[in-house]
C-alpha cells in the first residue's frame, strides 16, 4: 500500500468544521489504497475542542507530533483578553470594538508572521520531516490551508525530496477575504504572493473547496487545479431520525454567526410575520448554536425577537446534528464579502444530509446557490430580500408538510467517502 504524508495543523481534539477535511479523508484513506502517515502540532492552541472527533482516527496509524509556537497566548494577554475564552475573530466580529493594540496585533500579525500566526513551526516541522524521510518511504504529500504554514511545509519537502505533492486550499491565500483587513504592507504583500507563486510552480496537483474559487485561483496563475468539497460523512448520521414537532416552528444555526453574516432581513421578516399571526407567534423558535456577534444580538432585540431565540452556546458536532432532527427550517448565511460567490461552508454538507429545508443568505451567483438548487434542499435569496424570504417562511409554516417532504437528490457526490476515492484517485496520477 502506498503511503501519504498528511500534514496538518487541525486535528483531534480540535473542534469546529477545519479539523474534518483532513480528518475524514484520513478515516477513509486506507479504503482506496493509500496509507496516511499524519504530521500535526503537539501543543496546539485550538480555539474549540470536540473530543468525539477522536473517534475517527483510523486505528493504527503513524501520528507525529512537533511542537509549536502560537502567540495567540501573547496576543490576549495584550489586548486584555481572557485566557481561557475562545479567541473571537477581531477583523470581523464587534463584539469588542478593536483597540489600539487590536489594530497594532493584527498589523504585526500580516506583516511579520508569513504565512500566518504558525509561522514558527515550518523550520522545526521541516526539519523533523527530513530525517523521518531519509529513512521511511512516503509516495505523497497532502497538505492542507489555511493555516499556510502547512502548505510550506509541504512545499519544502517535496522541492528536497521530489516527492509529489497535492496542495489543498479549503480557503483561498492571498484571495481570501480577511487578507485585505490585515493591513499588510508592500514588502509583505510581495513575500506572501512570491511564496503563493512558488507552490503554483511545486505542487504537482492543488485542490480548493469551491468551483469559483477554483476559477479564481487559476486566473493568478495556479495549475492542474480541482475542486475538493468538504462533504459529509454517512456514520454520522447513523441514529439520525428527522421529524417535525407539531407544537414548534424551529430554525437553526450552528456555527460563528459575526457581523459579516448577520442576516437582519430575516429578522425583520419574522418579526412581521409575529405581528400578523397569533399562531406563528406561538410556534416560532430560534436556536443558535456556536459564537453569537453582538450585532447579530442586536437585531434580535431590535425586531423584539428575543422571547423566541434560544442562544445554545458551543455545541459538540454529535449534538449539533442531533439538533437538526426535529428542526423546521436551517439557517446558512454566506459572510458578506468580496469572495463570497465562492464560499461553500463546510456545514452545507451535513445540512444537504439532514433532509430539511434549507434557507441559504447570499449572492445570486454563488456556488451554494447552484448546490441547494441542483439538489433540491432549499431556497437562497439576497440577504436584503426581506419579501422573499418572508414569503419563503412563511410557506414552509403554512404548508409543514413541504417541508417535511424534502429529500434532497444526488448528494452522494458529497459523501466523504467518495471525496476520498476522488483525492485517492488523484495521488495515484501525481505518483505515477
Amino acid at each position: 500500500m502506498k503511503k501519504v504524508l498528511v500534514i496538518t495543523y487541525h486535528w483531534p481534539p480540535s473542534g469546529g468544521i477545519g479539523v474534518l477535511r483532513c480528518l475524514k479523508l484520513v478515516k477513509y484513506l486506507r479504503e482506496f489504497g493509500w496509507e496516511p502517515v499524519v504530521f500535526t502540532a503537539e501543543n496546539p492552541k485550538y480555539q474549540f475542542l470536540d473530543e468525539s472527533n477522536s473517534n475517527d482516527i483510523p486505528a493504527g496509524i503513524e501520528i507525529h507530533k512537533v511542537p509549536i509556537f502560537e502567540p495567540i497566548n501573547l496576543f490576549k494577554r495584550l489586548t486584555g483578553r481572557s485566557i481561557q475564552k475562545p479567541l473571537q475573530n477581531v477583523t470581523n466580529n464587534s463584539a469588542k470594538k478593536k483597540t489600539f493594540l487590536d489594530t497594532l496585533s493584527i498589523w504585526v500579525r500580516g506583516n511579520f508572521f508569513i504565512p500566518d500566526a504558525r509561522a514558527a513551526w515550518i523550520k522545526p516541522s521541516v526539519k523533523y520531516l527530513e530525517k523521518y524521510l531519509e529513512h521511511n518511504q512516503i509516495d505523497a504529500i497532502f497538505t492542507d490551508g489555511p493555516p499556510h504554514t502547512n502548505t510550506v511545509i509541504g512545499m519544502r519537502l517535496s522541492q528536497k525530496f521530489q516527492i509529489p505533492w497535492l496542495a489543498d486550499f479549503q480557503d483561498p491565500w492571498t484571495q481570501v477575504d480577511y487578507y485585505s483587513q490585515m493591513h499588510i504592507g508592500k514588502r509583505a504583500d510581495r513575500i506572501h504572493r512570491k511564496l503563493e507563486q512558488e507552490v503554483f510552480q511545486s505542487a504537482a496537483k492543488i485542490t480548493i473547496a469551491s468551483p469559483t474559487w477554483k476559477k479564481e485561483l487559476e486566473s493568478i496563475g495556479a495549475k492542474n487545479v480541482d475542486v475538493f468539497y468538504y462533504g459529509y460523512d454517512e456514520a454520522d448520521f447513523r441514529d439520525y431520525h428527522p421529524r417535525t414537532d407539531s407544537d414548534k416552528f424551529i430554525i437553526f444555526h450552528g456555527g460563528l454567526l459575526g457581523n459579516d453574516r448577520n442576516p437582519q432581513a430575516l429578522f425583520t421578516a419574522l418579526k412581521e410575520l409575529v405581528d400578523s399571526s397569533s399562531d406563528f407567534r406561538k410556534k416560532l423558535e430560534i436556536r443558535l448554536a456556536g459564537e453569537v456577534d453582538i450585532t447579530v444580538i442586536n437585531s434580535i432585540n431590535e425586531n423584539q425577537l428575543s422571547d423566541y431565540v434560544r442562544i445554545l452556546g458551543m455545541l459538540p458536532r454529535k449534538e449539533i446534528i442531533k439538533q437538526y432532527e426535529s428542526c423546521s427550517l436551517l439557517l446558512l448565511p454566506i459572510n458578506i464579502a468580496a469572495n463570497a460567490a465562492g464560499r461553500i461552508p463546510g456545514k452545507l454538507f451535513e445540512l444537504l444530509r439532514a433532509q430539511k429545508p434549507i434557507l441559504v443568505l447570499g449572492p445570486d451567483d454563488s456556488d451554494v446557490k447552484q448546490i441547494v438548487e441542483k439538489t433540491n434542499a432549499g431556497k437562497q435569496y439576497k440577504y436584503n430580500d426581506k419579501e422573499g424570504i418572508k414569503n419563503y417562511v412563511s410557506t414552509l409554516f403554512d404548508s409543514p408538510e413541504s417541508g417535511s417532504q424534502i429529500r434532497p437528490s444526488k448528494i452522494e457526490q458529497f459523501s466523504n467517502y467518495q471525496l476520498t476515492e476522488q483525492i485517492a484517485q488523484l495521488l495515484n496520477e501525481i505518483s505515477q
